[in-house]
């Protein structure tokens, strides 16, 4: 029985190989494959997606000095999920795969990756989902990319294509999700990925109808930031102006980590332990400044409706770099992007306080924009991103700040793999 069902796949599987006769369109088999890898993606989000909203809100009811041990015990079992199924990896893996592992990522280190990440992040980590969506996404695009007997480019571009059906169901943008899963791998090479760029265009668009469903997503900007009317042909050089303080901070916060990371490099510690004393740490941020738990998906409106005085919001500043370097160096697993745009917006709101004058919603999406292309060097998909997200529909003002935030970025990159083949050095 099995054998006979081996050679029916066989069959199938040469079927599907063979070229499409007589078809007048562009239009191709492969399409059905980007789609299928979309729809498989957008389900995959939705259900982490409702875990983590269940999850959050469960761990939600601790507050005060309970959120200390509460998180300090999230961490400790994160570390343990780690250490005995096994290290899913960061970012940084994920990057060195699809550039020098032939597109190749493992599903084998996902069940450690869900269970970790769903743990650090609805316990109130700084740190998103969007890493941990990425990785499951992207592995499973490999994973069927072998079932098709996929290789070389055509495999990496299906990895590609299942990172960006990540991204997009997170971010409710399938271009900026799509050009995202291409600029990150590189941010000079990112044209070497090209042929990936439909597959993911195609495979965002199935995962954001199918996430939308799942999760009852709605069209429209998540975060509420006052309409913004241009006053002439300054806004630019403000726009400039406010990436230029941005990008010091996203230096910061690379400065920040280095640190944090050798703290807990110094001696080798098992990663549980990491992970708990890391708990500890967040805890205490957010026992004194709870709008500092969590990544920021929902914080960021939180905070730009709440009447913070200066003073405020100058620790929040402060303690949320600090608690994103911790989260990250500290073994605790999730994603730097939607905290650095909370980072972004605190830094507008106090450029706001200091000068009354400056228009509040430029000087808030400029930050934003430039912390975030000074640390990921994407300052293309950034700025699709933030308009689609902040609903700020002048593109230009924010591409300003994403391309001053990447050229005052630091000569090496902070994602590790994003740095050049041994050939082009």
């Amino acid at each position: 029985m099995k054998l006979k069902s081996k050679k029916k796949l066989v069959s199938y599987l040469n079927i599907l190989d063979q070229p499409v006769r007589f078809n007048p369109f562009v239009f191709s088999r492969t399409f059905l494959l980007w789609a299928f890898l979309g729809l498989i993606g957008g389900t995959i989000a939705g259900a982490y997606w409702i875990t983590l909203e269940f999850l959050t809100h469960q761990f939600a009811f601790f507050t005060g000095w309970q959120v200390i041990p509460v998180m300090a015990i999230c961490g400790l079992l994160a570390g343990l999920v780690i250490h005995f199924i096994g290290d899913p990896g960061e970012i940084h893996l994920i990057v060195n795969n699809i550039r020098f592992n032939k597109g190749k990522l493992d599903p084998k280190n996902n069940p450690s990756m869900v269970l970790s990440s769903l743990l650090c992040v609805a316990s109130g980590g700084s740190l998103g989902p969007e890493a941990p969506l990425v990785q499951i996404t992207g592995s499973t695009g490999t994973w069927i990319g072998k079932i098709f007997r996929l290789k070389g480019e055509e495999l990496r571009s299906l990895s590609i294509a299942g990172m960006a059906s990540g991204f997009t169901a997170l971010f409710g943008a399938p271009l900026g999700g799509s050009l995202f899963s291409l600029e990150i791998l590189h941010h000079k090479h990112a044209v070497e990925y090209y042929k990936a760029i439909i597959p993911a265009f195609v495979a965002s668009c199935f995962s954001y109808l199918i996430f939308a469903l799942i999760v009852h997503l709605g069209l429209g900007p998540i975060w509420d930031l006052s309409a913004y009317e241009y006053s002439g042909i300054f806004d630019f050089g403000y726009a400039v102006l406010f990436a230029i303080i941005g990008a010091c901070f996203g230096w910061g916060f690379i400065f920040c980590t280095k640190f944090f990371k050798s703290v807990f490099e110094k001696r080798p510690i098992p990663i549980y332990i990491k992970t708990l004393i890391g708990g500890l740490l967040l805890g205490t941020i957010a026992f004194y400044l709870p709008i500092t738990r969590y990544f920021g998906h929902h914080e960021i409106n939180e905070l730009i409706a709440g009447d913070f005085p200066l003073t405020v919001l100058m620790a929040i500043l402060v303690f949320k770099l600090v608690a994103i370097s911790i989260t990250v160096t500290s073994g605790w697993r999730g994603g730097f992007i939607i905290p650095l745009f909370f980072v972004g917006a605190t830094l507008g709101l106090i450029i706001y306080q200091l000068f009354p004058t400056v228009n509040l919603t430029l000087a808030i999406v400029s930050c934003m924009a430039a912390i975030n292309a000074c640390v990921t060097r994407t300052p293309m998909s950034t700025t699709i991103l933030l308009a689609t997200l902040t609903g700020f529909g002048h593109f230009i003002p924010i591409l300003f700040a994403s391309l001053t935030g990447y050229f005052l970025a630091p000569r090496i990159p902070f994602i590790g793999a994003q740095m050049e083949n041994k050939e082009d050095a």
